[in-house]
């Protein structure tokens, strides 16, 4: 059993009390591998600001859950030598898909867990979302549980078609299982993919598909259920088009790509929302500076030259996330 505390990480019970009373989000960005993490922390550092590393079930199997680890102990001791004395900083479990899982997790040393029982019947993710939190809490990690099912692709979770939340199962829900964060379903959805051309408009003035809104109205029936509980947003990434277009005018073909615009994930960070993930993003401004590198310099073969200007490309994505969209910068309790 390793002691998250004694290697620096926090859970996320004291900045997620703190994120809904201020009326901000606290960004969860996830992670496969050392330029991804290097640019969150440098980020976060840099914005003084609490953030989330999220490791999928993916992650874990591309990069190996001890590497996994060992580098979030890293990132703590990273965030310390750019000039951070107090960093927040939580390692969580992105859709843990069973108790074994989560309970592997919690052993290597994790701070927080999600267990994603969303695809089961009520009753069925009610008793492994219960059975998480009683071995969970034993060691002050905190976990995030799932009412309804988002759309789209990301690493193993899939679905075709998205269940809002029901706001009259909550209650039932958070005080059977005793969660300490609850994701929901309200129209955001996984993958660079979040919707078809069929469910979305077109802006005359630019040719952009225009997704459909969230459902304002289903997050505001659950925050009058819940009043101040810890509410979670998967599947919101914006997919940058200037991005897409960097990717498509280097050999990409990524066609109809489209995300969850800024300005509602703005409006969601200031009501009850305060964990917003954000991954699709990160691949996407990965991706488009090594194509864009490569196809400046074809002469280049050392990962190095690209994979820095890709780290800087993820790090400016980050700092414009957690500034303009959450407004979670200057929310370090000690800075």
């Amino acid at each position: 059993m390793v002691d998250y505390k004694k290697i620096g990480l926090v859970n996320t019970r004291a900045m997620f009390a703190k994120a809904v009373d201020g009326g901000y989000a606290i960004p969860a960005f996830n992670f496969n591998n050392m330029e991804q993490m290097q640019a969150i922390i440098m980020a976060a550092v840099e914005t003084k600001s609490p953030v989330i590393l999220q490791v999928s079930k993916g992650a874990r199997d591309y990069a190996n859950q001890t590497l996994l680890r060992y580098m979030a102990e890293g990132a703590v001791e990273y965030a310390k030598e750019l000039g951070c004395a107090h960093p927040e900083i939580v390692l969580h479990l992105d859709h843990g898909d069973s108790f074994e899982t989560c309970k592997s997790c919690i052993d290597m040393g994790f701070s927080s867990v999600m267990i994603d029982g969303s695809a089961l019947p009520y009753d069925e993710n009610v008793a492994v979302t219960k059975k998480v939190v009683e071995y969970a809490h034993q060691f002050d990690v905190t976990v995030e549980g799932e009412l309804g099912v988002l759309a789209g692709v990301e690493d193993e979770v899939s679905a075709a078609e998205s269940h809002y939340t029901k706001p009259e199962e909550v209650i039932d829900f958070v005080t059977k299982t005793g969660v300490d964060s609850l994701a929901i379903s309200i129209g955001t959805s996984h993958g660079a993919y979040k919707f078809t051309p069929e469910q979305c408009t077109v802006d005359p003035a630019t040719g952009r598909l225009v997704p459909p809104p969230l459902a304002f109205d289903v997050l505001s029936a659950i925050e009058k259920k819940l009043p101040g509980f810890p509410i979670v947003l998967h599947g919101s990434s914006s997919v940058p088009q200037d991005e897409v277009d960097t990717i498509n005018a280097n050999g990409g073909c990524l066609k109809a790509a489209v995300g969850i615009p800024e300005e509602q994930l703005r409006k969601a960070a200031k009501s009850a929302v305060c964990k917003i993930n954000i991954d699709s993003d990160s691949r996407l401004a990965m991706t488009a500076a090594i194509r864009k590198h490569m196809a400046e310099h074809p002469d280049h073969f050392d990962p190095r030259q690209y994979l820095k200007p890709a780290r800087e490309s993820m790090k400016k994505m980050y700092i414009h996330k957690i500034v303009n969209v959450l407004g979670s910068n200057g929310k370090l309790a000690i800075q």
